[in-house]
């Protein structure tokens, strides 16, 4: 039984630093963009857009296509590192046991 109580307890611990991570990464961000700069987004560690800055001069060349394929390219990228930072946060959490639907 001790054994089982010490897992439920290892349990529970993971669990408040894993509410705590969440927290964390509420506050850190990751930036990309596109189009040389044209687009760029912010997006914290939690996958969650900050802010997205548009350079004007992309408004007068009035190519709506482009402009959203450099939202969407800068918008993804933004994503991909965001994943990357919560992987590697989750990581020195768990002291890189791979632990199965977590990453």
């Amino acid at each position: 039984m001790k054994g089982l109580s010490d897992l439920i307890r290892q349990t529970q611990k993971i669990k408040e630093k894993m509410e705590e991570l969440q927290q964390e990464l509420s506050s850190r961000t990751v930036e990309a963009s596109s189009g040389g700069g044209m687009v760029k987004v912010v997006m914290n560690g939690r996958q969650q857009l900050v802010s997205l800055s548009i350079e004007p001069e992309i408004f007068q060349t009035g190519d709506k296509e482009l402009l959203e394929d450099l939202i969407i390219a800068a918008v993804n990228e933004a994503l991909k590192r965001s994943q990357e930072l919560w992987i590697e946060e989750l990581k020195k959490l768990t002291g890189g046991l791979p632990i199965p639907g977590l990453f």
